[in-house]
């Protein structure tokens, strides 16, 4: 009876098209092929950066290429569109963003996908403050002096940002709205083209994630004027926070792993332990540190509530801007 119970166990499973141990089987074989990482800006920016730190050392421990493969477009929502609606199998992953999930949930009343029920968290790589940085022909050293240069020149003063609804976006127009400032915002196609212009003069400033600009600041190519976040960085311990002029301003960067629904739970756990351990390398630690950024690698869990509350923090946030915007693909 028992012999003849598991025939036909092995019969229905062979029918799906699935043996009972194949699919933990494959997860536990996982990788067996190269695996795209998804990067929803042009190369150059804090998410490349990050993408490519990790794609060298997991090509390194797991002899499988990590293709980087740029795919700019709506400010993110396009890369992040096809993660959501990739194979759940591990070999298709997306290095996510504030922008795109955890400003863009708050920001459009429609999006082609679900920021929590579309993906697969996996972990967080790390965060960093935004950083106001100018071109040095700007008259303005501090953040008092810019505001007071905006005051002046209501209109006149340009920023630019890695496009529409990304994290240095909202940082201008929430400091527009708390410093009672008129500026244009300039949109681009990542940050690393909105730097090369900033450091021509093309536009006097920006609102970056310090990954980008930390370099420039540090050879004198660009000014810092502040970072956003509610403390001073340990990277730039010199440089103020916006808060110390304008108490409570918080708008930060931060990157993070995350896969289309339904990623076997074992393949999950071998990216997120490993990203975990490539995190708590003394060289990358210290090349994140010198960039201003913290490394995480939290559980999976911790990271999904962690993007439940920030998309509940930008609804907030972007309501008490009055910042209302229409995607743009």
């Amino acid at each position: 009876m028992k012999h003849w119970l598991f025939s036909v166990i092995l019969l229905l499973a062979a029918h799906a098209g699935v043996s009972p141990a194949q699919d933990g089987r494959a997860a536990g074989r996982y990788p067996t092929k190269p695996i795209r990482l998804i990067v929803p800006f042009a190369p150059g920016g804090g998410n490349d950066t990050m993408a490519r730190i990790l794609g060298v050392h997991l090509t390194e421990s797991w002899g499988q290429q990590i293709v980087i493969d740029n795919r700019p477009g709506a400010s993110g929502v396009l890369a992040s569109e096809i993660v959501a609606k990739g194979a759940p199998d591990g070999y298709t992953i997306l290095m996510g963003n504030v922008g795109s999930h955890g400003i863009f949930p708050a920001l459009y009343a429609r999006l082609p996908y679900d920021a929590v029920k579309d993906f697969t968290a996996i972990t967080l790589v790390g965060s960093a403050p935004n950083i106001i940085v100018a071109h040095p022909g700007v008259p303005a050293n501090n953040l008092k002096e810019l505001i007071a240069l905006a005051k002046a020149r209501p209109g006149q003063l340009n920023f630019g940002s890695s496009g529409p609804g990304s994290s240095d976006h909202l940082a201008g127009e929430i400091l527009k709205t708390a410093a009672g400032i008129d500026m244009v915002h300039i949109p681009y196609r990542g940050i690393a083209p909105a730097t090369t212009d900033l450091l021509g003069g093309q536009i006097p400033l920006t609102f970056s994630n310090m990954l980008s600009v930390t370099p420039h600041v540090k050879a004198g190519r660009l000014k810092a004027i502040a970072v956003t976040s509610l403390k001073r960085s340990p990277a730039a311990p010199d440089v103020p926070a916006v808060s110390e002029t304008i108490p409570g301003f918080d708008v930060i960067s931060w990157w993070g792993v995350v896969g289309p629904p339904g990623i076997p739970r074992e393949v999950v756990t071998r990216l997120n332990r490993e990203i975990a351990r490539i995190l708590r390398l003394p060289d990358v630690k210290e090349r994140l540190a010198r960039q201003g950024v913290d490394p995480a690698g939290n559980t999976p869990e911790e990271f999904a509530a962690y993007i439940k509350t920030e998309i509940a923090k930008y609804r907030k946030a972007v309501k008490d801007a009055g910042v209302a915007m229409d995607l743009n693909r």
